[in-house]
């Protein structure tokens, strides 16, 4: 019993203090800045659902009248051919720019067949070549064209996921020249003009192998990476003079490229991808943290929020998943090869 009096009389003795004016200016502060970063980020959440639910983009004819042209580079197929016909559709002429002048006089015939009041181009070149001669010939023909909007749809993958130490050169070498100079140098040939009409739009088509760092497609992601940067920069160059500019940043498309062809949740076909990149043009959809570009498509624009806002692009868990997803993908690639090459072989 001594030992628990003891104990009363020595709690009886201690005393509270009052915490001082500095620690409770520190803790005040605390708690604002964490209020402040959470209203942050559902502020950027809500604008990210309204911007891809319901808020519209702009009106296409913001960019040029019907009549005026459109540039598609990569108009062959997929995406590409399905921006050709959808924007026929809308009331503008088509040139097509792609490597098969078979294939782009059959995108061209199926635009007259659907809407017979568009007229259509056609140029066959070969981005890979990165050619003078090819640019040159592309400049006398769209020198007397008004082109309102230009599609920088063309691009390369690698064959398969491939570790960058085993990369074939001319495989590192094309995808460089399809995806960056192609692009480049495309659109340097058309924003002239559209700088001097103060009008025009140039919708580049990004990939989330851009805005993630990718193992096994190390050096498509960093051509892509690099479109980021260089149409952020280009937009900001480009805005004063009344032309937009709007990376595309997309998840997985049902495509040639993406060797796709069932469509979920997640995996678009061109048609309802190409409807959406047109419907929410100028609207950041998830993607508030890189000025002049998009993620239109809905679950591609919620990822997008999500990896941005909450996982980090460059996170360990992020990278890892990529690498794993397409470690996967490469496993199987290589055990189809192997099946084809023995059916080759009997």
């Amino acid at each position: 019993m001594a030992f628990g009096f003891d104990c009363m009389d020595r709690i009886s003795q201690f005393r509270f203090e009052p915490a001082s004016g500095w620690e409770s200016a520190g803790a005040v502060f605390l708690l604002a800045a964490g209020a402040l970063f959470t209203t942050c980020k559902l502020l950027n959440y809500f604008r990210a659902l309204l911007s891809i639910f319901v808020l519209p983009g702009q009106k296409l004819s913001k960019f040029g009248p019907t009549g005026s042209w459109v540039l598609v580079t990569g108009g062959s197929d997929g995406i590409g051919k399905e921006f050709s016909l959808q924007l026929a559709r809308a009331g503008y002429n088509i040139l097509l720019v792609s490597r098969t002048a078979s294939k782009l006089d059959a995108v061209a015939d199926e635009i007259k067949s659907k809407t017979p009041s568009a007229e259509t181009k056609v140029f066959a070149m070969d981005f890979s070549e990165n050619n003078d001669e090819d640019y040159e010939k592309l400049k006398q023909l769209i020198q007397d064209l008004d082109i309102s909007i230009l599609v920088n749809n063309v691009g390369l993958s690698h064959s398969i996921p491939t570790p960058f130490v085993l990369t074939p050169l001319d495989e590192m070498e094309n995808i460089i020249a399809i995806n960056c100079f192609g692009t480049l140098r495309v659109t340097q040939l058309v924003a002239p003009g559209m700088m001097q009409r103060k009008r025009g739009l140039i919708l580049t088509m990004g990939s989330f192998g851009g805005m993630l760092p990718t193992p096994l497609l190390a050096t498509y992601s960093g051509s892509k990476a690099f479109l980021q940067y260089w149409s952020t920069a280009l937009g900001g160059e480009l805005e004063p003079y009344g032309v937009t500019v709007e990376l595309v940043q997309s998840h997985l498309v049902t495509s040639a490229m993406s060797k796709i062809r069932r469509t979920s949740v997640l995996i678009p076909n061109p048609r309802n991808f190409v409807r959406s990149v047109l419907s929410k043009i100028g609207r950041g959809s998830g993607l508030s943290a890189y000025a002049f570009t998009s993620s239109p498509y809905w679950s591609h624009g919620l990822m997008a929020w999500a990896i941005t806002q909450i996982f980090g692009p460059m996170s360990k868990l992020v990278l890892g998943y990529n690498k794993g997803m397409h470690e996967s993908i490469r496993v199987r690639a290589l055990r189809k090869a192997e099946r084809e090459k023995g059916k080759k072989a009997t």
